[in-house]
């Protein structure tokens, strides 16, 4: 499995940036085809609040709801519980993430992904068997 970070999803959205743009669009198609991507509700709400405020040209809500609809949630293989927090803070003091960070790649983690694809952290650092690959590079 493949985690996927936010910025994958803001970048296939936001044309303000045509090659990023094709870049996203063409790894979300493909990981779609395969079945092979998935994401946590921390991507979810993440992709919604930059979509609708954050963007260069915030979209409509009746476009980010299809966006999730059709998107998103098809790729939402995580929903953190109680104990999903204290393994974050282990992540955190681990690596020297930020808590947001530490988020994302223990959700990785928990979904035994082998690859995080995420534009925010350094390439190729790896946190346990999670590798870090910048798909913009």
């Amino acid at each position: 499995m493949v985690f996927i970070d936010t910025n994958v999803f803001v970048y296939a959205h936001d044309a303000t940036d045509p090659e990023k743009t094709l870049r996203a669009r063409k790894l979300l198609t493909e990981l779609t085809a395969t079945k092979s991507g998935c994401i946590s509700t921390q991507v979810l709400h993440e992709f919604c609040n930059v979509a609708l405020k954050l963007s260069a040209v915030p979209l409509k809500a009746a476009d980010v709801r299809e966006i999730v609809r059709e998107l998103l949630i098809p790729l939402l293989a995580h929903r953190p519980d109680g104990p999903f927090y204290i393994r974050v803070l282990e992540t955190f003091e681990k690596y020297s993430l930020s808590f947001y960070d530490a988020m994302v790649v223990q959700a990785a983690i928990d979904l035994q992904c082998t690859r995080l694809y995420s534009e925010d952290m350094q390439a190729g650092a790896k946190y346990g068997k999670v590798t870090v690959i910048n798909p913009f590079a």
